[in-house]
């Protein structure tokens, strides 16, 4: 197996709705993305796999010398393997990789934040860099494209968030401001007994307009020129934002079960927004 496929495999396999805004990139944009994507994942893996946090810390070490040995030209892993030419071709800051892993090194602690501005920065590193990674990648003109990928990887992470609050719960992570949780009068313990109450609700539908002004400020920000070459980003968009309204639509049954679309839903909004945007460009060349 190749390391590219090794990175298909990932994606993939993952069911992630990121996978289907890569298929319609060209063949080194869609090679490079889908590096980066397997190494969230196996860096991600690490800490929900690995129940010992002493092991984990060392693992997640280990890839942390993996991606200096990728901009060394050296890597051992197939992630590296498939990561080096894309750093290369695309020109990737290394400090961006090393970002994400110390998101993903917080969950390691107890997960608590006291105030959204404290969540921010976990969203920043797990999810917006990434943003700023993939905007690297499918290219751009205007660098206030990159405030766009900020918001759009801000917005991602509050929908997942509100997605995962039940299964989240069960593992002792709540990425609720306790700020906001205090203030509508819900505790923890409150998330453990999968009882949707009036203020739990209030809560919720919170998290939900917070990720929706997120979106509405990625997309303010996205210059039109850069619009078609950040179309992945849009499709992406479009999967997560249908989950959201799903997520209201069925009243946040969140606490007991995760709200999913089918792949084959996604596959299709994915299509859907990628011709529509192929039309909206056409039309403006």
């Amino acid at each position: 197996m190749t390391p590219e496929q090794y990175c298909q495999n990932k994606a993939a396999n993952s069911g992630s709705s990121f996978y289907y805004s890569f298929l319609f990139l060209p063949p080194e944009q869609r090679r490079a993305i889908t590096a980066v994507y397997a190494f969230c994942r196996e860096v991600d893996d690490v800490v929900d796999e690995c129940r010992d946090a002493g092991m984990a810390r060392i693992k997640l070490t280990w890839w942390r010398e993996e991606i200096a040995r990728v901009f060394a030209g050296e890597p051992q892993h197939p992630v590296g393997q498939a990561l080096a030419p894309a750093v290369r071709e695309f020109s990737l800051a290394q400090e961006y990789f090393q970002e994400i892993i110390d998101g993903m090194e917080m969950d390691l602690e107890p997960v608590r934040y006291a105030s959204f501005k404290d969540l921010a920065l976990y969203c920043y590193r797990v999810a917006s860099v990434v943003g700023l990674l993939s905007a690297e990648i499918f290219g751009y003109q205007d660098r206030h494209t990159l405030k766009y990928a900020h918001d759009l990887g801000m917005a991602f992470q509050l929908t997942n968030i509100l997605r995962d609050v039940g299964e989240d719960a069960q593992r002792g992570r709540v990425y609720l401001p306790e700020d906001e949780m205090a203030a509508h009068g819900v505790t923890a313990e409150d998330l453990h007994k999968g009882e949707l109450t009036d203020a739990l609700r209030a809560l919720l539908a919170l998290q939900a307009r917070r990720a929706r002004q997120y979106y509405e400020q990625a997309f303010a920000k996205l210059p039109e020129r850069d619009r078609f070459a950040q179309r992945s980003g849009l499709i992406m968009a479009a999967v997560y934002m249908t989950l959201l309204d799903r997520i209201e639509g069925e009243g946040y049954p969140v606490l007991t079960r995760r709200v999913r679309l089918s792949p084959w839903r996604k596959l299709w909004i994915a299509w859907r927004t990628a011709r529509r945007e192929a039309v909206r460009h056409d039309r403006c060349v």
